[in-house]
């Protein structure tokens, strides 16, 4: 009789154990990167060594097994701009207050005060700093930060490139036989300069360049009066096509003399073929003009945004409409992610049987994706869980009613004494 009640007792407790783990699924139904935890039962059996083997009595049910589903959640587009979702195996590296080394797939990412990329609450984000834009992903990772409000530096001019027409139909030294166009480049402290490049008609298929800056720019010029850096022929064939500087040549070297506000000389070359060989000048029976221009270097720019970019990059943009990238999320690969335990604030630890963490860039290895401006939603599936939530309601009415039967059957037993 007694072992009626504890038999019943064992699975009141089980499933009111099994009752709070889905009311916890169902509250994190909307809490980005839960994962759903599980419930697993296993019977008590007790054997009385006395009797027959084959006389088993069973003694109820055991503590439930705890264990967490970590299947992938929607990936579901916020428009955050430091909002992170993985897609596949991985999880996002945090450091806690504590100084301790924790797990999660939330990706809701934001800066605090100091600039310290952390989670929605506090932990620090770790993956691995870029130095001048370059990152190199490997080894342990450290904490992301970008101090607010720090500077990009100017970087100087090194190539521009314009690609442009000459009009086949000039005459020398008449109608349509000259044109100029600016092209801007940027000295070593910053400040934009204009170069102006003039083309005069010297023959059948031939152009002289000129390429100069106006005095006032260069230390000892005079303002206004054009000071010539570099000279030279343009030779094209019967098709348009140039041929002189020859492609093997690639590039006209222009050497910028001292500065007037203090910049010191540079050299920047003129590209007048692109990466696969074409030439960027052609001479064609049309006006002439310049369809675009290219180049590189930078003014000097304060930091106006951070964002998150797809893979895990961490891009800082600026307010001379650069971008940078200033560092890498780190990903971290579980060998057995089961076992890993809940400490909260959507964190994981791990235990002695989650076995060794790796870390590497999303891609690598078995690790999943990044997508920038995304969360993973919640796996808890609202349906299996309000279906098990009746099923355990009704084992448990049932076992208590099995209480209520051992009570009634224990009153009629001592009502045989009177």
């Amino acid at each position: 009789m007694l072992n009626m009640f504890n038999t019943a007792l064992t699975a009141l407790n089980a499933n009111s154990t099994a009752i709070d783990v889905t009311g916890h699924n169902l509250a994190n139904l909307n809490t980005s990167g839960y994962k759903a935890g599980t419930v697993s039962f296993e019977e008590l059996v007790t054997q009385d060594l006395s009797v027959d083997s084959s006389d088993i009595n069973g003694n109820g049910i055991g503590a439930p097994v705890l264990s967490r589903q970590f299947t992938n959640g929607t990936v579901q587009v916020t428009g955050g701009l430091l909002d992170a979702a993985i897609s596949g195996n991985g999880f996002f590296t945090v450091q806690g207050s504590d100084g301790n080394t924790y797990y999660t797939r939330a990706g809701n990412f934001k800066l605090d005060d100091s600039g310290n990329l952390v989670t929605a609450t506090g932990e620090n984000v770790q993956g691995w700093m870029a130095t001048n834009g370059v990152a190199s992903p490997g080894g342990v990772p450290t904490n992301i930060s970008i101090p607010p409000g720090s500077a990009n530096a100017p970087v100087p001019s090194t190539f521009f490139g314009m690609n442009m027409n000459l009009n086949a139909l000039g005459t020398v030294d008449g109608t349509n036989g000259t044109f100029t166009a600016p092209v801007e480049v940027v000295d070593s402290l910053g400040t934009k300069h204009t170069l102006t490049a003039t083309f005069t008609k010297t023959d059948t298929n031939a152009w002289k360049y000129d390429i100069s800056i106006d005095g006032g720019d260069v230390d000892g010029g005079t303002a206004g009066t054009p000071s010539s850096l570099a000279t030279g022929t343009l030779t094209f064939d019967t098709n348009g096509k140039l041929t002189a500087p020859a492609a093997d040549a690639g590039s006209v070297e222009i050497s910028l003399p001292a500065f007037a506000n203090g910049a010191g000389e540079q050299t920047v070359n003129w590209q007048l073929y692109d990466s696969a060989g074409a030439s960027q000048v052609t001479q064609y029976g049309e006006a002439s003009a310049v369809n675009s221009n290219s180049g590189d270097g930078s003014t000097a720019a304060q930091l106006t945004q951070v964002v998150m970019g797809d893979g895990g990059k961490v891009m800082a943009k600026y307010s001379n409409g650069t971008q940078k990238l200033v560092a890498v999320v780190a990903l971290a690969s579980i060998q057995n992610p089961d076992s890993l335990v809940a400490v909260g604030n959507n964190n994981y630890s791990t235990t002695p049987a989650s076995g060794p963490v790796s870390y590497g860039e999303a891609g690598t290895g078995t690790r999943g994706g990044i997508t920038a401006n995304a969360l993973e939603s919640s796996n808890v599936d609202m349906a299996r869980e309000l279906t098990n939530i009746i099923i355990y309601q009704r084992s448990y009415q049932a076992n208590a009613r099995v209480i209520t039967a051992g009570d009634e059957i224990s009153q009629e037993i001592l009502s045989l004494k009177r």
